[in-house]
């Protein structure tokens, strides 16, 4: 957790801003909001929508993609 109360994430693959957080129960956790650090271990910042933000330390977090991320293909 950062100082702004925001969640810091070590991702193994780098998800796109936006995506939807989720915990082990599949219930919203936040939106990430900033990719960031080296390529090759990059970190994530999500934006948290649950007031017990310490309860989600050590635990596995997953990202979902939102529906605005998606991408139509052109012809």
């Amino acid at each position: 957790m950062s100082s702004s109360r925001n969640i810091i994430l070590k991702v193994e693959n780098p998800p796109r801003i936006g995506d939807r957080v989720l915990n082990k129960n599949l219930k919203p956790v936040g939106t990430i909001f900033d990719v960031f650090g080296p390529v090759s271990s990059p970190y994530v910042a999500v934006k948290p929508e649950v007031e017990e933000i310490q309860n989600l330390i050590d635990q596995i977090l997953y990202s979902v993609p939102s529906p605005q991320s998606k991408r139509k293909k052109r012809r």
